[in-house]
């Protein structure tokens, strides 16, 4: 039944999207001295190796974090979350991948915990993996992150950041995250969420941004972005979304400052393009 591997996806532009906000959101967290949490919902494997079997088939990482890897110039957000894939891949060449896990825990002190779920029995075990030896730091549950929000929220430190980003293979999963963001809200109403979201020409697809929008939270953030124009056929992820509660207070700026430079280095057609959208507290 559960088919979703991001293995095949690691890296491309969505990726690219969800970490640099993934890290924004991070180093803000770290900034003040009380701890927090990050919680996972949806972690997949920890880290990829890009020539593998399953990252190499679609090789979509070629138009994410290859057009990245050399570039110059780059904006300090970019540049930052360059560095971190750098890390995995000392030799300069380009052959690893980290997935949210890895980056968040990098981002973590020793007072900080990290919270990971996922159901495919054998990315949870990669997973296991790649955190060997992480302690008490980081716990791996292999099951359900949203019925796990339910247990674990709100953390101990009332800090936190839940990241969420299912893999959208049924429709189900649209309302899924509508209904898990709510009850997540009511435990835990002061927490950043930082939900990942497909672009695609699916009715569903296009209606998810207005349906998060009208959840009634006081503070939100929107961040899209499109490397071309959607296809003909009605196939196909065009781009992809961040759709963020309670945001810090830096992530718009960032982000004004980084997505022009995503569209003009991922870019596929005239098409790409990027949205940016807030509602302040």
């Amino acid at each position: 039944m559960l088919s979703y591997r991001h293995a095949y996806h690691a890296g491309n532009h969505a990726d690219v999207l969800k970490h640099l906000i993934l890290l924004q959101i991070g180093h803000y967290l770290g900034d003040k001295p009380a701890p927090f949490w990050i919680v996972d919902t949806h972690a997949g494997a920890g880290r990829y190796t890009l020539d593998s079997v399953h990252a190499s088939k679609l090789a979509e990482w070629k138009d994410g974090i290859g057009k990245l890897w050399q570039a110059k110039g780059l904006p300090p957000a970019l540049a930052d979350y360059v560095d971190f894939v750098r890390e995995l891949n000392p030799d300069g060449q380009l052959r690893h991948y980290p997935g949210s896990p890895w980056l968040a825990r990098q981002v973590l002190r020793d007072s900080d915990r990290l919270r990971l779920y996922e159901m495919h029995g054998t990315d949870a075990r990669l997973l296991q993996e790649c955190f060997q030896g992480a302690g008490r730091q980081v716990a791996i549950t292999e099951g359900d992150g949203f019925a796990g929000l339910k247990a674990i929220l709100p953390p101990p430190p009332r800090r936190g950041l839940v990241l969420i980003d299912p893999s959208y293979e049924t429709r189900a999963d649209y309302t899924a995250v509508i209904k898990a963001l709510q009850e997540a809200l009511k435990r835990f109403a002061t927490g950043t969420y930082a939900l990942w979201f497909p672009m695609l020409p699916k009715l569903e697809s296009r209606e998810l941004p207005d349906r998060l929008k009208r959840l009634g939270v006081r503070s939100w953030l929107l961040a899209t972005l499109e490397v071309r124009s959607p296809s003909g056929d009605g196939f196909g992820m065009h781009g992809s979304g961040m759709f963020v509660i309670n945001p810090p207070w830096t992530l718009e700026k960032t982000l004004h400052d980084t997505l022009p430079t995503l569209v003009s280095l991922l870019g596929q057609d005239s098409g790409a393009r990027y949205v940016l959208e807030s509602q302040e507290a």
